[in-house]
């Protein structure tokens, strides 16, 4: 694997229609949102949730490529497999174990990012009881947020199968007499979903934090792969239609880059299009209707002017 020598910088924009792109916990499941704005968000664990997901499954089993924070995993049973290589002669089984010495815990570390590419993408805090210390990984995610400002909407739905037996009487007791019409003994439910919506997330790609990990070109190849593909493979009813629209890439031709990411990433504009014309996005003056595909919108990149070695790349 040859090591990454550029850094990256990214946009991602993906859409969702007629889904919950991430719901909040702690806001009954409701769609996350700025309060002040009203603009949706997605948060950057979710993002990488699914880049986790799609890895695992599109190249689970392959060598280098096993997932750390996977789906009903165990973390410290992984970082036994890290003692067990690296003290190969020693029984490991303890309920704690810890670096004998800088050179040892340095070792583990290396063991589990050449192992998990999360964990050399991502980095990972490994010092729950059996210690494995802590990575800094190389790629960062921002949350997402929508272009516009978001309306979700409550779904209520119905179940027509009954859980038991005592709750199946209980529906024929409570039947209407006229028509099909019954009562509230049938189980209901409900969803919240954002009927359409544009969002917008940033990365970053440090060549310098790379070396430490071992994140390479062939890692950098498979992440904007998931990027790119990732919704493809987390269909659920819930989460509707979810498509990655566009991934623009500012490569730079060093390490440490040849221009702040802030003044990159405003190169990338999103605009309402109207009737084929691209206008600005301002709810205080516009009365454009409501965004319903991803046509409704012109992205627009500022090509004049690129500072010197930062090249522009077009996954999407």
């Amino acid at each position: 694997m040859s090591d990454l020598a550029r850094r990256h910088d990214f946009v991602l924009l993906f859409d969702v229609r007629n889904g919950n792109p991430n719901g909040d916990p702690d806001a009954g499941n409701l769609p996350r949102l700025d309060p002040e704005t009203g603009h949706g968000l997605v948060s950057d664990v979710s993002l990488k949730r699914k880049i986790r997901n799609y890895v695992e499954l599109a190249h689970g089993g392959e060598s280098g490529k096993a997932i750390y924070v996977s789906e009903g995993s165990i973390l410290n049973e992984k970082h036994r497999e890290a003692y067990k290589a690296v003290r190969p002669d020693e029984k490991t089984d303890g309920a704690k174990l810890n670096p004998k010495s800088d050179d040892e815990a340095e070792k583990l570390r290396r063991w589990m990012c050449a192992n998990f590419f999360d964990v050399r993408t991502f980095g990972a805090v490994m010092s729950t009881g059996i210690n494995c210390g802590q990575v800094r990984g190389p790629v960062q995610m921002t949350f997402a947020q929508s272009i516009e400002a978001i309306v979700p909407q409550e779904i209520s739905i119905t179940r027509m199968a009954a859980t038991t037996a005592k709750e199946r009487e209980q529906r024929r007791e409570g039947e209407a007499d006229e028509g099909d019409q019954r009562t509230d003994n049938r189980t209901m439910g409900r969803k919240h979903i954002v009927p359409y919506g544009l969002y917008r997330a940033h990365g970053f790609v440090s060549a310098k934090l790379a070396e430490k990990t071992g994140f390479g070109e062939d890692d950098l190849d498979l992440l904007m792969e998931a990027l790119a593909s990732m919704f493809e493979h987390d269909r659920s009813a819930a989460r509707g239609e979810m498509a990655a629209r566009k991934l623009i890439v500012f490569a730079h031709d060093n390490p440490l880059g040849r221009a702040p990411a802030h003044r990159l990433f405003d190169r990338v504009t999103v605009q309402r299009s109207i009737d084929g014309e691209a206008r600005p996005i301002d709810a205080r003056l516009d009365n454009y209707p409501p965004a319903r595909a991803f046509s409704d919108y012109a992205v627009t990149i500022d090509r004049d002017g690129l500072p010197e070695g930062v090249e522009i790349i077009e996954r999407i």
